[in-house]
């Protein structure tokens, strides 16, 4: 429990450490010319080059209207990428300049460094919604990034601006940040409460907000009071992981979340000389292992609720957390998305800075792969990754889960899976929708990528999983009321039985607590197993349901980007790379395939095909199984 530290003993600290500062500044050549010969002369390159161009680019303008694009129109994109684009410059001005220190970056430093701070809030609209309150700064997640960058850039370059400059920070830090964070209580991701649970934002803001304080806070006594808080606060961030480690706001937020829960403890220890270990302890551990163990195939992850299949690691982050907490098989991950050419938040300083001391080895030529386990098991959230052949990346992977619908993040999706093959998944979550004021706000389940009609849910009596709608979304990202109908732990899966064998992994469930009454299920039970049969194994799904009053309909949905081709007692679904074979009964289900055009994703618009297996005429009770086989590659042939 991180909230055992309390400010007494934290100021106590503090007091008697004084370590260096956690990066040399740019004045400090002999550190600086040492991350150029571990870079290479290439990366410095570029990275001169890049702000070169910066230094020549005018610096993006943010008028009123544009951050009112939100509140009128619903869209981010306007104000967002402008707000990006100075970032992004503001990164390669600082560390050009440190690495060449020749001076010729600094007055375009400066001036992109004051028009940040210039800017009315720092918070996104997205998060305030109005035209800033002076009075009544918001600390989102953006607001409080941005401190940490500010903060980092005047520990490298501080004394080599104006001094007027670093004074102008500091006032500004403390006026949109730690004051606020200090005096106010309606920060709604400090702590769980009766109508609002913590997710990775807790982990963002009270990290960021925190690196910014150590940097910048001169009395120990309110430094001390920050850091108990974000303890306390932290304390509910870790404890939205399942026991085993898992997410259920999936890898790409965890990379996100936990890896600015990283930054923030790995700087309280550096500044405590160790003596403040918020790195340690099992969870963590279990913690760092996620993208480990929900990976389907190189660069794919599982994408249940807002999450994306191509999820991005800092590479700084794996370096670190395999070398912090002895975990070798994060070097593995490193060095495969080096060999991708994967990278992640370089718009960002503090992340592009620590790529450049937290790396490791030289990435060999030769290939490298992540060999994930033959299973995965999260008992908390109720996830279950069964792979069929980890050695081979285009065998057969099944990812199930059951849990319930007022997850982190949540898509009404109880009960849903992907069935993954040939490095793509062929029964597919759709991930996240494109991020829309409409997307976070009473509609929210309107929105067919929310609905669990946009998953490979079951369908009872026509009826979706519940809630049907969500709290309105007032200004500042604050809730309105919170009604029985919109919380989701309402709707949730009974788990009934957990199995991986040699021969067989399954996971059941009871669903009928996840649909509204209009269902009328005395009993609906989900099971799914993947087989490993020779030569390729194959999956199996078994929906047994019994109504309550009378006879019913019930469907068995899979959902999916590629093509679907109805046969004799089968369907052939086939995407880019994989394709299955799914038998079923003639005699009980009826299949049909609805096309689902331009479903507003995240990536842009896709069309999504619904594969849908309805009972051939209601019945009191029935079941509806399907077997799905993967198809060879080379033949079109199933191995059924």
């Amino acid at each position: 429990m991180l909230s055992q530290y309390n400010p007494v003993d934290i100021e106590r600290i503090l007091r008697q450490e004084t370590p260096p500062p956690l990066f040399p500044p740019a004045s400090d050549r002999a550190a600086w010319e040492a991350v150029r010969a571990a870079i290479g002369e290439t990366a410095v390159r570029d990275l001169i080059q890049r702000a070169e161009e910066a230094a020549q680019s005018p610096i993006p303008v943010l008028p009123a209207t544009l951050y009112l694009e939100f509140k009128r129109n619903g869209q981010r994109e306007g104000y967002q990428e402008p707000v990006r684009l100075r970032r992004d410059r503001h990164t390669a001005l600082t560390l050009a300049e440190c690495l060449e220190h020749q001076g010729r970056f600094l007055d375009p430093l400066m001036d992109v460094t004051w028009a940040i701070c210039e800017e009315s809030s720092w918070a996104y609209p997205a998060h305030e919604t109005e035209l800033a309150d002076l009075d009544h700064p918001i600390v989102d997640l953006f607001a409080s990034l941005t401190g940490s960058q500010l903060a980092e850039m005047d520990l490298l370059l501080g004394t080599e601006l104006d001094p007027l400059v670093g004074k102008r920070i500091r006032q500004e830090i403390d006026r949109r940040l730690i004051t606020p964070y200090l005096t106010r209580h309606d920060h709604w991701w400090l702590y769980n409460t009766a109508d609002r649970e913590v997710n990775n934002w807790t982990a963002v803001c009270n990290g960021n907000v925190a690196i910014a304080a150590i940097h910048l806070e001169p009395d120990p006594a309110r430094l001390a009071e920050l850091l108990a808080r974000a303890a306390r606060s932290m304390d509910d961030y870790l404890s939205t992981f399942d026991v085993d480690g898992g997410s259920t706001e999936g890898p790409g937020y965890w990379s996100f979340g936990f890896g600015n829960y990283v930054l923030f403890a790995q700087a309280i220890e550096q500044r405590s000389n160790g003596r403040l270990p918020f790195m340690d302890g099992d969870l963590i551990r279990k913690v760092a292992r996620f993208p480990l163990q929900s990976m389907l195939s190189p660069g794919k992850w599982v994408n249940f609720s807002d999450a994306d299949l191509e999820a991005k690691f800092p590479g700084s982050l794996l370096a670190y957390l395999a070398e912090r907490l002895d975990m070798p098989e994060l070097v593995t991950l490193y060095h495969e998305q080096e060999q991708r050419a994967v990278t992640a938040r370089t718009n960002e300083l503090p992340w592009s800075l620590r790529g450049l001391f937290w790396r490791a080895a030289a990435t060999p030529n030769e290939p490298v792969r992540v060999i994930p386990h033959p299973h995965d098991w999260y008992s908390g959230m109720h996830w279950m990754i069964a792979r069929y052949d980890p050695n081979d990346p285009d065998a057969l992977v099944l990812a199930a889960k059951a849990g319930h619908n007022g997850e982190m993040h949540n898509q009404n999706d109880v009960g849903s899976f992907i069935v993954h093959v040939n490095g793509e998944p062929v029964v597919a979550d759709l991930g996240r929708g494109r991020y829309t004021r409409f997307y976070f706000s009473e509609t929210r389940y309107d929105h067919f990528v929310c609905q669990s009609f946009g998953h490979s849910c079951p369908v009872p009596n026509g009826q979706m999983q519940g809630p049907l709608s969500a709290p309105k979304r007032m200004a500042g990202n604050q809730v309105g009321v919170v009604t029985d109908e919109m919380r989701g732990r309402n709707f949730y899966a009974d788990l009934l039985e957990h199995r991986a064998e040699d021969s067989l992994d399954l996971i059941k469930m009871e669903l009928k607590h996840a649909y509204p009454p209009a269902a009328d299920l005395d009993s609906l039970v989900r099971s799914i197993a993947l087989h490993r049969e020779e030569p390729n194994g194959w999956v199996e799904l078994v929906d047994e349901v019994t109504f309550a009053s009378g006879p019913g309909t019930l469907a068995s949905v899979l959902t999916t980007f590629g093509d679907a081709e109805l046969g004799d007692g089968a369907v052939l679904l086939k995407g880019e790379t994989g394709a299955l074979h799914v038998a079923y009964d003639e005699q009980v289900v009826q299949p049909r395939i609805e096309q689902v055009e331009d479903v507003d994703l995240s990536l842009g618009p896709r069309d999504v095909r619904r594969v849908v297996f309805e009972f051939l005429k209601p019945q009191t009770q029935g079941t509806i199984r399907l077997s799905l086989v993967p198809v060879h590659k080379s033949s079109g042939n199933s191995d059924a």
